[in-house]
């Protein structure tokens, strides 16, 4: 059988599918495949029929992504499907696929505390993982306890917190490998208390970020002792635009597209903001956005 046909026992497949609409920036090319197996066994045995030599990217919603215009040349695995969600005592067990939202709002009905900023992360757990994602000072490190792996010969892993090199927006996740869920351990508080946390970090959100328009979230991690968004608005380039894309005049931090921007209006707004802030301020901002096909 061909890869085609294979692939399509195990889920969906198909080709020259556009990515600018799974990305939450609105901004990207097409896919030259893109397979969503129907759950995590069937992803385990599509890596038996997928050549080594095929590049694999892995998407959830597609939050904290630019990708190239040209699109991704190789195999797109839409990890949506992995969504099973389990509550078990202080555990909780997520896969790759689930969004990081509905996992704050299950903690919740538990009465658990440790994942409430995931009520703000517009995305999945998987990239969640893959990039410490984290918001008013609780992170996936703090309470995570192990990830599922999957590597390309289709052979599953457990990997503990402590052999992951955990840092701010940084996960050592082997080459390679694909999230296929987590496992975090976490502590009672009164459900009350738990929702209301969640109330409090929406509302500051709403009230800081611009959630109004297709962004890719946080594009600068925070420099030790400062903040992205101050030194770029300390060299005046809030409100800035390039093409369609421009640095939001609510949060310097943001990149919002207006309507059609491509990667290169937002790539070249990126290199801007760095290379102003390391000129007048001395501070070399690194990337939180992860680049697809492109790079600065």
């Amino acid at each position: 059988m061909s890869l085609y046909a294979d692939l399509q026992q195990l889920g969906s497949l198909n080709v020259d599918v556009p990515l600018a609409g799974r990305t939450t920036l609105g901004v990207g090319g097409h896919a030259a495949m893109l397979f969503r197996p129907s759950d995590e066994e069937a992803l385990i045995q599509a890596m038996l029929f997928i050549p080594q030599e095929t590049y694999l990217f892995p998407i959830g919603r597609g939050s904290n992504l630019l990708i190239a215009d040209k699109g991704i040349d190789g195999l797109v695995v839409d990890l949506s499907d992995l969504n099973t969600l389990e509550t078990k005592d202080h555990t909780l067990v997520a896969g790759a696929g689930s969004r990081m939202s509905k996992i704050a709002q299950a903690t919740v009905g538990s009465g658990l505390t440790g994942l409430e900023f995931m009520a703000t992360v517009p995305g999945d757990l998987g990239g969640g993982v893959a990039m410490n994602a984290g918001a008013f000072g609780q992170q996936v490190s703090d309470v995570l306890q192990s990830v599922k792996l999957l590597n390309r010969n289709g052979q599953v892993q457990t990997v503990s917190r402590e052999d992951l090199d955990m840092r701010y927006r940084y996960t050592a996740l082997p080459q390679g490998e694909l999230v296929l869920s987590a496992t975090f351990e976490l502590a009672e508080k009164d459900a009350k208390e738990v929702k209301q946390t969640m109330r409090d970090m929406r509302s500051k959100r709403s009230e800081t970020q611009p959630l109004n328009l297709p962004n890719c979230g946080s594009v600068f991690k925070n420099p030790e002792g400062d903040f992205a968004a101050r030194l770029i608005e300390s060299v005046g380039l809030k409100g800035k635009q390039i093409g369609k894309a421009n640095i939001s005049d609510k949060h310097a931090n943001f990149i919002v597209n207006q309507g059609g921007a491509s990667c290169l209006d937002v790539l070249d707004l990126i290199r801007l903001a760095k290379d102003t802030v390391k000129a007048e301020k001395g501070v070399d901002l690194e990337p939180e956005v992860k680049f697809v096909g492109c790079s600065l």
